[in-house]
């Protein structure tokens, strides 16, 4: 792992990191619900938001490692990371990755289904990084937009995939 504070996004994010707490509207009902685990631990919610799946199992699992690509073969980033954790109770699913060597940063993103009890589903996106190398660094605004963009291609994937 390429950051100490495994498991942080469980509860509050650590310091000297930049941070994204996001909670969005899925839909409603236990259908949605469903459809939305399987979608998410299914790894179609990545490749529904523009990313490839170089190696991963079937569904996420603790200790599971993914390799993501973001761009097109040779010049694209690749994105390995380690399942941390995951979440698997009746109204609340998901899982945690972090960062492993040759990720362009270091940190923890976690992705998390709820089932409130009125049926909605919603999802929640925690996350804190920074670079990994100076290269990312440099890019300074640009890799934030870059975070902010794959963040709600995440969220209308999900969308997307679970219909309404």
């Amino acid at each position: 792992m390429t950051y100490g504070e495994h498991g942080a996004t469980r509860g509050a994010l650590p310091p000297g990191y930049r941070h994204v707490d996001r909670r969005d509207r899925i839909g409603a009902g236990p259908e949605v619900f469903q459809r939305s685990v399987d979608a998410l631990t299914g790894w179609s919610v990545h490749r529904g938001a523009g990313l490839v799946l170089v190696a991963a199992p079937p569904r996420a699992a603790a200790g599971a490692v993914v390799v993501l690509r973001l761009g097109p073969p040779v010049v694209g980033l690749l994105v390995p990371c380690r399942v941390m954790y995951v979440i698997d109770q009746p109204d609340r699913r998901g899982f945690a990755y972090g960062t492993l060597p040759g990720h362009p940063e270091s940190g923890e993103e976690a992705f998390i289904l709820s089932l409130d009890g009125n049926g909605q589903v919603d999802l929640t996106i925690r996350a804190f990084s920074r670079p990994a190398s100076r290269l990312v660094r440099a890019a300074g605004p640009l890799n934030r937009a870059m975070q902010d963009l794959i963040t709600n291609r995440y969220v209308r994937a999900l969308r997307r995939l679970v219909g309404p």
